[in-house]
């Protein structure tokens, strides 16, 4: 147990979260005791996306995730099957995957130290010298890997440390319905990137829990809020004045448009906010290239010179345009209907540490988590994924391990935007004036959620 809570399990009032998660203590953020308290009673018990599918197409696939000083291989067994085993080997103890993506020759799990081998069921078929082992009487059922719980849902792998843990069916309810209309297990490997980043993790995904930060973080994709925030032109109402967000239990959360669709839907449109549309999705496919890609702005383009039929507008007919040419393809796509196009340019985030950005036939996904026994750093990833026509083959996923946030080779634009915040925001909250920080009620409901949900994990006294 961590040792700040020895003392009569007094709970530290750094710890705490301020009355009804209005904001939180920085201990949270910085107290290396609180992130061994996180890996004892969180991550040994909660569900936690280990890897994507794409990372292990065929049989005999293997990838490596690590959390903490826990490393785990999750193995393509079959066409049906993925298991989880404990990265280790029961006659030393030797790593069998050195990390990263691989391939077990022959379907065989081989320990590179002596030689003991497994089939990818996780069974044991050679013990070598097996006579010398427990006077002879040692048998290949005794050394089996040992696996964790380990469940598919929407292409990616979750898996439990815990030997009974709560079951992902009940975990995954809450978000259930609004991740499956979103067909992400249709969606495939398009570029992945990791970094390690100086700052908490919590402080990492926090990062992208709202749109409350776009105005002043990315101003060249909001208009109004540029003109507010560096020309001090009056405006009420910006990009982030109608999103809508929901906490859910468990953690788990979403935002998404509300009543004004992401998509331009003005039935009155001239050709100039085609253009507009046009660029500002050139905008993302070169600042960001993912959630917009190069095929959307191309389909776009072809709406040019073309009539809005009457009652309809040009974000309408780009969407009729995507789905034509997707089924002309056949490239797998999320139905059109209203809750899910509300969802587009929206998020997902399923507790503790997965977050899912939707757009039509595309997503990206945000993963952050703590990296070794620093409170102030954590690994953080970013996926971009696509649906792909029938006839083009998928890549398998591959990690591109990057160095600096800040590098124009490494990250586009837009990702620079938001991590150059993040390590700023750790650097701040190791000040020794600062005590706390505070939270929006509304444009940072799933920053409160995520929170509270957090406290429960820990065995937090109730916030005052």
């Amino acid at each position: 147990m961590s040792a700040a809570l020895n003392n009569n399990n007094a709970w530290p009032e750094s710890w705490r979260l301020l009355s009804k998660g209005h904001g939180a203590r920085k201990g949270r953020y910085v107290d290396p005791e609180f992130q061994k308290l996180e890996y004892e009673k969180l991550w040994s018990t909660v569900w936690q996306c280990a890897a994507r599918l794409d990372e292990i197409p065929s049989a005999g696939d293997f990838t490596t995730y690590e959390i903490g000083n826990q490393s785990v291989i999750v193995v393509r067994v079959d066409a049906d099957t993925v298991k989880a085993y404990h990265n280790f080997c029961p006659h030393r103890g030797t790593a069998l995957s050195g990390g990263g993506c691989g391939h077990f020759e022959h379907e065989k799990i081989m320990c590179p130290f002596h030689g003991w081998q497994w089939n990818l069921a996780g069974e044991s078929t050679l013990i070598f010298e097996q006579k010398e082992f427990r006077g002879g009487t040692l048998k290949n059922e005794d050394v089996h890997l040992k696996t964790l719980h380990c469940e598919i849902y929407a292409g990616f792998v979750f898996i439990n440390f815990d030997a009974n843990p709560q079951s992902f069916d009940e975990f995954i309810e809450p978000v259930r319905a609004i991740v499956d209309g979103l067909a992400i297990g249709d969606m495939h490997h398009y570029w992945w990137k990791s970094v390690e980043v100086g700052a908490n993790w919590k402080v990492a995904q926090e990062a992208f829990f709202e749109t409350y930060h776009v105005p002043t973080t990315h101003p060249q994709l909001d208009d109004a809020g540029r003109e507010f925030m560096y020309e001090g032109i009056h405006h009420d109402v910006f990009q982030h004045s109608h999103v809508e967000y929901d906490a859910y239990p468990y953690g788990h959360g979403r935002f998404y448009a509300g009543k004004k669709p992401m998509t331009n839907n003005d039935a009155n449109a001239t050709e100039d906010v085609l253009d507009h549309m046009i660029e500002h999705m050139a905008h993302l496919v070169d600042e960001m290239d993912a959630m917009v890609l190069q095929q959307d702005v191309d389909i776009a383009k072809t709406l040019k010179g073309k009539p809005v039929p009457e009652g309809s507008s040009y974000g309408a007919e780009f969407v009729k345009a995507v789905y034509t040419d997707a089924a002309m393809t056949q490239r797998p796509m999320p139905a059109p209907t209203p809750e899910v196009a509300g969802m587009w340019g929206g998020e997902v985030f399923i507790f503790p540490n997965l977050l899912i950005l939707p757009n039509m036939g595309n997503a990206m996904f945000y993963r952050s988590r703590p990296n070794g026994d620093d409170p102030n750093s954590c690994i953080f990833e970013i996926y971009s994924t696509t649906t792909y026509p029938a006839d083009k083959p998928v890549p398998r996923a591959e990690c591109e391990h990057m160095t600096d946030i800040n590098d124009p080779d490494q990250f586009l634009l837009i990702p620079r935007q938001d991590m150059s915040n993040i390590p700023r925001i750790q650097k701040g909250l190791n000040a020794s004036a600062c005590k706390q920080v505070w939270f929006a009620g509304h444009h940072e409901k799933m920053i409160i959620n995520m929170h509270l949900e957090l406290d429960r994990y820990l065995g937090a006294p109730p916030a005052e």
